[in-house]
């Protein structure tokens, strides 16, 4: 296979706000055929910045300070200034706990293990916000749900506490302290997204307030409620049988609600179910006939046909870094010298090569047939519609692959002088897939779908620039 690109090749990596990751420098022997080099060159940045800069990260949302307004920083050191203050109780009402249950309680004792439940409960939330804030809001469903799920698994884990040693009690009523931090986080970021779905005059504000009315009568009615059903239950069992069954109503009833919402945004879900059904009965589905082909709970990244829902073709990651996908090509190169000719699939694919195949996209793919995992490096400036058409892509080299890579075997006479089969894959595909990818996006637009709003990543990405 020749190389679409020869010489030097320098690539710079950024992450969301254009701060330099690294530079990669792939070099080429002209006189001697194969020998090529990869070189990281990592930005000389001082030690002290790069742990107070890692730790901002932690509390700041992600592509600070450009993907927020500049009155962000202000109101919100403000608020936790107004938050710190509230967060000095008296410590009469600690010690109001002191001998419920427990003759032998003292206060130390209720002091610090309320302080043991918050300090979990807290540390929980600036861990699951910093791992998962940019996923809440493109699977906004899930963590709706999986918020119920997680409140729900608190309160039987409150339940159960008393009937183990102090010691296990401690350990079950921090693990539901940790839960429902998650639950706090879980709830109002995927609510807020929600919102944004539903308000479509600019009455966002408006609709919290309802809301805010909705969840206050509703708990009022579980209150009065509540009290009727205590004075029917007394025995322990009966206690169970009675926590058990609302609990599964409530999470079944949750459940029929995430199910009713249609999302007009491509997650990677959605985005196979919409594509795979223009791609087989160029069928446009409208948010309301996708949504009932949604699952809630979704592998991360799987790559599935919408006619064949059981059958997984793969995984994709999209946003990565380079070093991820070099390590892909590398891995892939070792097993194939590994099989040697007894390999099916060609894979030796140089980054030139796909540099060169993907000079005039705005992202770059590589799918590994032995992994059946795809990856997809964004390069600077990438639209979400350039996103759309990279996931599409991926989903579409998958599905060639699982039909063809079992039954597909190239010849070891023409494999020095022909492309590589999977290069053609991905030539072939990226070819049929731009011819009408414009007239796919206008449709979907027509169909009611927000094709301008990027909800594919659920991680931070990383950016690239290619100089040749």
């Amino acid at each position: 296979m020749s190389l679409a690109l020869e010489g030097d090749l320098t690539i710079k990596e950024t992450d969301e706000i254009g701060t330099t990751i690294a530079t990669y420098v792939y070099r080429s022997s002209k006189v001697e055929r194969g020998a090529e080099s990869v070189e990281v060159i990592s930005p000389p940045q001082p030690s002290s910045t790069s742990y107070i800069t890692s730790l901002l990260n932690v509390f700041l949302p992600a592509g600070y300070p450009h993907s927020v307004t500049e009155d962000y920083l202000e109101t919100h050191s403000r608020h936790s200034q107004a938050q710190l203050q509230a967060s000095y109780p008296p410590e009469q009402s600690y010690k109001v706990r002191v001998g419920v249950g427990d003759a032998t309680a003292s206060p130390t004792a209720a002091l610090l293990l309320n302080v043991l439940q918050e300090s979990m409960g807290r540390i929980a939330t600036i861990l699951f916000a910093h791992r998962l804030g940019t996923s809440l809001e493109p699977e906004c469903k899930m963590y709706r749900l999986a918020a119920d799920i997680l409140n729900d698994s608190a309160m039987v884990l409150d339940c159960l506490s008393p009937a183990f040693p102090k010691p296990v009690r401690v350990g079950f009523l921090s693990l539901s302290s940790v839960l429902r931090a998650l639950c706090g986080v879980a709830a109002g970021s995927s609510k807020a997204s929600l919102s944004a779905h539903f308000a479509r005059w600019g009455n966002l504000g408006e609709l919290n307030a309802k809301d805010s009315s909705q969840e206050t009568i509703i708990s009022l009615i579980g209150m009065l409620v509540g009290s009727v059903v205590v004075s029917y239950v007394s025995s322990p069992l009966a206690t169970w049988i009675a926590l058990l069954f609302l609990l599964a109503i409530h999470l079944a009833t949750n459940h029929a609600a995430v199910r009713a919402v249609n999302m007009t945004t491509l997650n990677r879900q959605r985005a196979n179910i919409v594509f795979s059904a223009l791609f087989d009965d160029d069928q446009v589905l409208t948010p309301a006939q996708a949504s009932k082909e949604e699952r809630i709970f979704e592998s991360d990244g799987v790559l599935r046909w919408r006619a064949e829902s059981n059958a997984v073709f793969g995984k994709c990651r999209i946003g990565v870094s380079l070093d991820q996908l070099l390590s892909l090509l590398q891995s892939d190169d070792d097993r194939r010298g590994e099989r040697g000719t007894a390999s099916n699939i060609d894979t030796n694919i140089s980054l030139p090569a796909l540099i060169g195949l993907f000079k005039d996209e705005e992202y770059i793919l590589y799918f590994s047939p032995l992994d059946r995992t795809g990856t997809i490096v964004l390069k600077a400036g990438v639209g979400a519609q350039s996103q759309l058409k990279a996931w599409s892509h991926a989903l579409l080299v998958s599905r060639y692959l699982a039909r063809t890579s079992a039954s597909t075997r190239v010849d070891e006479k023409r494999g020095a002088q022909d492309e590589a089969f999977l290069f053609s894959i991905l030539k072939c595909t990226l070819q049929e897939h731009s011819q009408a990818f414009d007239d796919k996006i206008r449709r979907l637009r027509q169909a009611g779908w927000e094709t301008d709003t990027a909800s594919l990543e659920t991680r931070p990405g990383r950016r690239v620039y290619v100089c040749i």
